[in-house]
Parts: structure tokens; C-alpha cells; sequence
């Protein structure tokens, strides 16, 4: 009975260790890891009735291929051409999508393929990397590592001509954790035009249309202002003390005015183009949120709350114009169209935040809290964290070292001209919100100027 029982301990013991040495043995050829951080060069022509992509891509993004290697890694360039078309078509041909008009192209015949070095330069121009790609294999004596290899790779499609409006959906974002893809779109007969965008764009114009470049921008200025937290607790401020739309709308639109300046003239260069400039316009952002709370605490008055929010406009108009850098190149030859569209979706978006807050403060004064306090425990919430943004933002601003610029003729022009811009729109916005919008004020010079007949005096 015994012995049964040992032969049975020691058959458990040996199938436990089959068993985890089983586990542990590679079923396979081992899958690659997905790389951090990725970076697609990518050129796109249309010639006659073929439009040709010409794209670099880093060999290690093309994951669950087996590149036939020898040594420590080294890479077989005889041997390595049928893995190479087939990572091609695989991660690149089946998910980049390109459209002539409404029309998504059929899929590319591919031209040309070929490993390359890093350290090669030809992609610096579309001329010298078509006739690069078209070039032999490095020497098969070579070694390199198959990870630091390129993948250089030439697909035409068949288009029906070369002036068409052409669009892409690049679908690349699978290459990597991090995809960056820098397109160079060289027009029939145009100049050439840049773009670089980082993951997925979605389905990006390459020339478009006036329209087409409204709408996108119109998208992502309603986006953005309801993904900006320090914007929408500016708005918060504004709201909280006055409820109603009449009160509203002069405070409301001496900031849109104010952004929409400042907005637009960034876009046109006619802001400094330091390194410093947009931490100290985050900060000052996050101070204009802090003051807002503080005086809505001690107590706002509707009259004069339109200049304070003028002032803090064009600083927010800053702030606005660093988020819209990176995309207006998707804008074309429609810059002014996008910016004013993109105003047009900040606008829509501030609408609907008011919409949705303003039902919401009036039932919590209401039914819950009194007013008077509600506003005091809101705003200070709203202080307290405006106060730890700028007090972080300030420390991000103290480490950059300003340079000053020199005192010139041209200088001192420029100051003035500014100073002049400064006092039009001022006198212009004190006409329009001091006396347009201030049923108050009209009615106060309306009694000034009464006599005592008609305000009831004996």
C-alpha cells in the first residue's frame, strides 16, 4: 500500500514538472512588441491618372512578421523582399484609405519596396526618395539590426485625374502607441503642402473646400471649449452671480469679441513667438478664474463686469489660438473661413454650457441653498482651484528667462499701434455694452433729462 502510494506522489511530481516545462518552452516564433513611439514620412502626388504614396516606416512597427535574420539580429536582405510586401499591404496598404472626391480608391499596386538605413537622408525630397526607392537592397554583406531598418515602400492608385480633390484617412495609428505622420501632399501644378498630425485624424482634405474646412473647424471649437476645463469654470464665474440672458449676453459677447481679436491675430503672427509667452498666458488664464470667483464672492456688479471680462477675453483668445496651432494646417486656403469658424463652435459650445448651468443654479438657489450663500461656497471652490492652477502655471513661467525687446523707432511703433487698436475697440465696446445693452443707464439718463412733469414731482 505503501509503495502504490509513492509510485503515485512521484507520477504527480513528474507530470508537474512535464508540465511546467511544457509552459514554459516558446510554442512559436515570438510575437514583436509594440513600439513606443513611431514616425510615418509619407509623400503623396498625383501624376496623370496615378496618384502615388511614397512612405517610410520604421521595420519594427510591423508587428507578427518574421524577418529572416541571422547572428544577433541582422537582417537578410536577399531573403527579406516577400516579408516585406507582405508587411506592406498588411499595415499599411488595408488600413490607409484615400478618396478621389466621394470615390475611396481601389487598392494600390505596389511599385517598389526596399529595406533602408537609417541613417539615410532621401526622404528629405519626394524626387530623391522616388529614385531611392526604386534602388537596390544594401549590400547583403551589411549588418544591420532588423529593429533600426526602414521599410521604404511606393503604392500607386488609379485615379481619373490629377487635378481632382483628393482626401485621406490615414489608419496608421496601429503602428505604434504613439504615431506620429508627417504628409507632404504635392498638388498637380500647386505648391506643396505640409501636414503632421499625431494618431488618428479621421478623414482629412488635402485641398478643401471652404465649406468643408467650416465644418471641421466648427467641430473643433465646440469640442474644445467643452474639453477646457479652465474656459468652462471662467464661464461658471460669469453665470453664477447673473442667472438671467438679458444680464448674460453683454458679458458674454464682450468675451467673445475679446478672444475672437486676439484669436485671429495670433493666427496671422502678431503675437510674440517666445517659448515663455504661453505659460504666462496659462497663468494669467488661471488668475482671470481666480479674480472672476473672488469678486463674485465680495460681490459683481453686471455694469462693469463686461470690461473685466473684455480684458480676460483676449488673454483666453491666446490660450485658444496654442490649441488651434497644430490644426490649422487642415484649414488649406481658408484660413480667415476657419478661424471665424472656429469662434462660430467656441460660441455654440459656450451657448450650450450656459443652457445646461443656468437651469441648474436657479433650481439649487431655489430649492437648496440661498443664493447669497450658494454664490460665496461655489466661488470659492472655483478660487481655490484657480488658485492652485496659477500658483503651478507661475512656477512653469519662473523657469523661463525673458529677453526683452530692444528699444527702437519700430518698436515704440508697434507699441502705439497696439495702444491705438486698444482705445478703437475699447470706445467701440463701451458704446455698445455701456450704452446699447444697459437698459439701466438708458433709463437713468432718461430721468436726468426729464422734467419734474413726467417723473411725478410737484
Amino acid at each position: 500500500m505503501v509503495g502504490r502510494k509513492r509510485k503515485i506522489l512521484l507520477l504527480t511530481v513528474a507530470f508537474a514538472v512535464m508540465a511546467s516545462v511544457l509552459v514554459t518552452l516558446p510554442l512559436g516564433a515570438p510575437a514583436h512588441e509594440t513600439p513606443a513611439d513611431v514616425t510615418v514620412q509619407a509623400f503623396l502626388k498625383p501624376e496623370g491618372q496615378t496618384l502615388r504614396l511614397l512612405l517610410r516606416v520604421p521595420l519594427t512597427a510591423m508587428q507578427d512578421i518574421n524577418f529572416p535574420t541571422y547572428g544577433p539580429g541582422y537582417l537578410i536582405f536577399d531573403e527579406a523582399d516577400p516579408l516585406l510586401e507582405e508587411a506592406a499591404y498588411l499595415w499599411i496598404a488595408q488600413p490607409l484609405q484615400l478618396f478621389e472626391g466621394d470615390t475611396q480608391l481601389p487598392s494600390p499596386r505596389l511599385a517598389a519596396i526596399r529595406a533602408s538605413l537609417p541613417s539615410d537622408q532621401s526622404f528629405r525630397e519626394y524626387d530623391t526618395a522616388l529614385e531611392h526607392v526604386f534602388g537596390p537592397n544594401p549590400s547583403s554583406d551589411l549588418e544591420l539590426f532588423w529593429q533600426q531598418a526602414m521599410l521604404d515602400v511606393l503604392f500607386e492608385y488609379p485615379i481619373q485625374a490629377e487635378d481632382s480633390d483628393f482626401s485621406i484617412r490615414p489608419g496608421l495609428e496601429r503602428l505604434a502607441s504613439r504615431v506620429q505622420t508627417v504628409l507632404r501632399f504635392i498638388p498637380a501644378g500647386g505648391v506643396m503642402r505640409a501636414f503632421q498630425f499625431v494618431g488618428d485624424p479621421g478623414l482629412v482634405p488635402l485641398d478643401p473646400r471652404w465649406h468643408q474646412a467650416a465644418f471641421r473647424f466648427v467641430q473643433s471649437g465646440f469640442l474644445h471649449i467643452l474639453d477646457g476645463i479652465d474656459h468652462l469654470l471662467f464661464l461658471l464665474c460669469l453665470v453664477i452671480p447673473f442667472r438671467k440672458f438679458g444680464a448674460l449676453l453683454p458679458i458674454v459677447t464682450a468675451f467673445t469679441v475679446a478672444h475672437s481679436i486676439t484669436l485671429i491675430a495670433s493666427a496671422y503672427g502678431f503675437a510674440p513667438n517666445t517659448l515663455w509667452f504661453p505659460p504666462l498666458v496659462e497663468t494669467v488664464i488661471a488668475a482671470s478664474i481666480l479674480y472672476m470667483a473672488l469678486e463674485n464672492v465680495v460681490g459683481a456688479n453686471v455694469k462693469r463686469r463686461w470690461i473685466v471680462t473684455f480684458a480676460f477675453g483676449l488673454v483666453h483668445g491666446f490660450g485658444f489660438s496654442f490649441a488651434l496651432r497644430e490644426s490649422l494646417q487642415f484649414a488649406g486656403g481658408h484660413l480667415l473661413t476657419s478661424l471665424l469658424s472656429f469662434n462660430v463652435g467656441v460660441e455654440l459650445g459656450q451657448l450650450l454650457v450656459l443652457l445646461l448651468t443656468i437651469p441648474v443654479l436657479e433650481f439649487l438657489f431655489r430649492f437648496v441653498i440661498s443664493e447669497r450663500v450658494g454664490t460665496v461656497i461655489l466661488s470659492i471652490i472655483v478660487a481655490h482651484t484657480g488658485w492652485h492652477w496659477m500658483s503651478e502655471r507661475a512656477v512653469v513661467f519662473s523657469q523661463y528667462q525673458i529677453q526683452w525687446p530692444g528699444l527702437s523707432v519700430s518698436f515704440f511703433l508697434d507699441v502705439l499701434g497696439w495702444l491705438v487698436l486698444a482705445l478703437i475697440v475699447g470706445g467701440l465696446g463701451w458704446l455698445a455694452f455701456g450704452k446699447l445693452w444697459n437698459p439701466a443707464g438708458r433709463e437713468s439718463d432718461a430721468e436726468a433729462t426729464a422734467t419734474p412733469e413726467e417723473v411725478g414731482v410737484d
